[in-house]
């Protein structure tokens, strides 16, 4: 298994929106992103690198694994 590395917010954003999550509003410099049947909002902060721990975190929130966030992101 590769290691999760930072990747930018546009990549991530992808890989957010290929698991069906729905951009619901911007406020400022984050992205808020909703998805059915998930409880809390996914925010995405437009950094040029997203640090490990928020990726982590947003895994974390929305039940994504690893594997699953690998197969995404190599489609972005």
């Amino acid at each position: 298994m590769p290691k999760i590395l930072p990747v930018s917010y546009k990549r991530l954003v992808c890989v957010f929106e290929k698991a069906g999550f729905i951009l619901l509003r911007t406020k400022g410099d984050h992205l808020v992103y909703f998805k059915k049947g998930i409880l809390r909002p996914v925010v995405i902060p437009m950094y040029d690198n997203i640090p490990i721990f928020i990726i982590k975190n947003l895994l974390r929130t929305t039940g994504l694994s690893r594997e699953k966030y690998f197969e995404l992101l190599n489609q972005c």
